[in-house]
């Protein structure tokens, strides 16, 4: 059975390290295949698209990403290719409650990991998915979305449903 985790809070120091490389041959543990499970079932409770281990106080290189096609979870990822284009989008962040802001990111990536059954995999991502990729890829190496953001503005009472903006 699947436990929802706490979500690790901005300023958190844990959130600004850098997180290690994931032994390989620890992914078919029971504790990791949990760490996976609750983190997919974190995501989606708390309405996330994508969700790094540092977010759940877990110091290692892994984050899970809803699809389409159901979570994926992306283990010591490597961003291998990043298209010269870039776009600007609207970013949030579960660690950042109640605060969005504009992030310029590469359109298109290649990124290259492990599944959660040991397997290498690259994906050719664009749109939401590069971006998912690129902002929990960033949690991993400490960095948050607002090191990053223009025209920040905070809502009071996002996540409850009661917005407003108190920018």
């Amino acid at each position: 059975m699947a436990n929802i985790l706490n979500i690790v809070i901005d300023p958190a120091p844990s959130l600004r390290e850098r997180s290690k490389e994931i032994d390989t041959k620890k992914l078919s543990s029971q504790e990791f295949q949990r760490l996976c499970a609750d983190m997919t079932i974190t995501m989606n409770k708390k309405d996330g698209v994508g969700l790094a281990a540092p977010q759940v106080g877990k110091n290692v290189r892994m984050f899970v990403v809803s699809t389409k096609d159901g979570p994926i979870h992306v283990i010591n990822p490597l961003i291998i290719k990043k298209s010269l284009l870039r776009e600007w989008g609207e970013e949030g962040c579960l660690s950042v409650p109640d605060t969005f802001g504009q992030v310029k990111r590469h359109k298109k990536i290649n990124c290259k990991y492990i599944n959660k059954k040991g397997q290498t995999v690259t994906v050719e991502a664009e749109g939401l998915l590069a971006r998912v990729i690129q902002h929990e890829t960033d949690h991993l190496d400490g960095i948050l979305f607002i090191d990053k953001a223009k025209k920040i503005k905070k809502m009071k009472n996002y996540s409850t449903g009661n917005k407003e903006n108190i920018n």
